[in-house]
């Protein structure tokens, strides 16, 4: 009989554990254990109690999946003993020698499958690969990082799916079962996450705690005999059933893992992490969103998307996943110039860049430094992810607030010190000088008009490049005074806090808008090889 090993789990995993509802969303702090102490239960809890099953992992996208929240959770199964190649196999049909248990509905291609021993098998549903949940149903799914999963797809996708039938399953409380695990959400295209705290169903989980504390009493006071055991029957009949009904939505800080992560790991992500990051990825607390803004017609389901070559890591090792930097982005054009943008400050210094693509601007990378890191290193940032670049050549937009000024760099204009850094690292460079700043309601138009689609450009993000600037957009507040309509620009100057950290005010937003408007006012073109204006 082999050795009985201890675990521990936290009060918060506990809790949830032994609730065990048919829906569960938990928000969780960075370093809670949710791998550990959440996604790998479950998946396990589902696949003992549903031999056979197929279950759907799902993720934003196919690099996530393979290089973060999989192997997180194929390592929360070895630490309760599930051993690869023993009780499960992925990306291949198991061995006969294994001796597995056929699924109820085999599949065909075992490319991304995960095969256990009792014949349950658990798909990895990648959003970025089209129709990756379609032709397929599922018994029970799971979401990790689900943050940045896209809902239009999950409800017209993979929600419609869940429904395998009910005749194998059907006194299993997790039959059809939901989780999503995630940190706190900024964005809004998040915020269908949050919408399950209206969901959730508190008399139904308080009614189970009831009788797990009813259960306890019996084990504990009652003597054993058939009294007891018909006792106890009854009162697992009446969890599982309530557990079939059960909606669970939790919001859980770092500070329930405290035990294992130690109070100087909070105090480290304090002093390190951005003030708002801190917040949201430590402290859970939500952050209000607002509800008009300087580019009001920006939305998360229009104007951004997820651009990942799989191919690069497909059967090979994900760990080195980031050694490829920009041969991972299937958006990038390898063999066209890159037009790149830039705002000034003296603590935060941002770059965004981006190609044209017909109608389509595509924002495809943003990049910023802070305090001691400045404009060369800013721009060697740049030139080292895209260093597998085959046309190493910039458009550099600039306007007047790039001459004459020094706060950032040293005695050398902003504009001469980025295109020496650039050249220093082998990069052409195509100054494109826009002329003195825009007015903003002139500004406002024209970027209006792009973000609806009906003149100009339509920008478009890469949502996994950008992540601090979309925040930011989202963010940019509006003022109207005596002068006329304006961005809200009276934040920037002041000292970082934690409800208003550098990188979600309005700078990046204001490289994004230089990039824009030459794009559109200033468009360069490709001449056999070179570079050159349309003016």
């Amino acid at each position: 009989m082999s050795e009985i090993q201890k675990k521990y789990l936290n009060r918060a995993q506990q809790e949830v554990l032994a609730i065990s509802a048919n829906t569960e969303v938990d928000i969780c702090g960075r370093r809670f254990g949710k791998s550990f102490g959440i996604v790998s239960l479950r998946v396990k809890r589902n696949v003992e109690f549903m031999p056979g099953s197929t279950g759907g992992f799902i993720c934003a996208s196919y690099k996530q999946a393979h290089t973060r929240t999989l192997p997180a959770a194929l390592s929360g199964l070895a630490e309760f003993g599930w051993i690869e190649n023993i009780h499960y196999v992925i990306g291949k049909r198991p061995p006969v020698k294994l001796g597995f248990l056929k699924p109820l509905v085999p599949v065909h291609n075992y490319d991304d499958v995960v095969s256990f021993y009792n014949g349950a098998q658990m798909m990895i549903i990648s959003q970025d690969v089209k129709m990756s949940s379609n032709s397929v149903t599922f018994d029970w799914l799971v979401g990790d990082e689900a943050k940045g999963l896209n809902f239009d797809k999950l409800k017209d996708e993979t929600f419609p799916a869940n429904g395998g039938t009910r005749r194998y399953f059907s006194n299993c409380p997790w039959h059809h079962s939901i989780l999503f695990v995630s940190d706190m959400p900024v964005l809004k295209s998040a915020r269908w996450l949050l919408n399950y705290r209206e969901k959730a169903t508190p008399e139904i989980v308080s009614s189970i705690k009831g009788l797990l504390f009813e259960r306890w009493s019996v084990v504990q006071d009652w003597p054993d005999d058939d009294r007891k055991k018909v006792k106890l029957a009854n009162i697992d009949k009446l969890i599982s059933e309530l557990r079939r009904y059960a909606v669970v939505y939790n919001e859980w800080s770092t500070f329930e893992n405290i035990d294992v992560v130690g109070l100087q790991y909070i105090r480290q992500m304090k002093r390190d992490l951005p003030p708002l990051v801190f917040q949201t990825s430590i402290l859970s607390r939500r952050i209000e969103r607002l509800s008009g803004g300087f580019y009001p017609n920006f939305r998360d389901s229009l104007h951004t998307y997820i651009a990942n070559n799989n191919s690069l890591i497909i059967g090979k090792n994900p760990a080195k996943a980031s050694e490829y930097k920009c041969l991972l982005d299937s958006d990038l054009d390898l063999n066209a110039p890159i037009a790149v943008a830039f705002d000034f400050n003296a603590n935060i210094n941002w770059l965004v860049a981006g190609q044209r693509s017909g109608a389509t601007l595509k924002v495809i990378k943003s990049f910023y430094v802070k305090y001691h890191r400045k404009l060369r290193e800013l721009v060697d940032d740049f030139c080292d992810y895209y260093q597998a670049h085959k046309k190493k050549e910039v458009v550099f937009y600039y306007d007047s607030t790039a001459l004459g000024s020094n706060y950032a760099v040293s005695s050398d204009d902003f504009a001469s010190v980025i295109t020496e850094q650039f050249e220093k690292n082998g990069w052409a460079v195509e100054k494109l000088f826009i002329g003195k700043p825009m007015k903003h309601t002139e500004k406002y138009s024209i970027l209006d008009d792009g973000f609806k689609g009906v003149k100009h450009l339509l920008p478009m993000f890469n949502k996994e490049n950008n992540e601090a600037l979309l925040i930011a957009i989202q963010l940019a507040e509006v003022s109207i005074t005596s002068l006329g309509f304006h961005k809200h620009k009276g934040g920037e100057k002041l000292a970082e806090s934690e409800d208003d950290p550098l990188e979600y005010r309005t700078d990046g937003t204001d490289a994004f808008d230089t990039l824009f408007l030459g794009n559109v006012l200033y468009p360069y073109e490709i001449h056999g090889g070179g570079l050159g204006s349309a003016f």
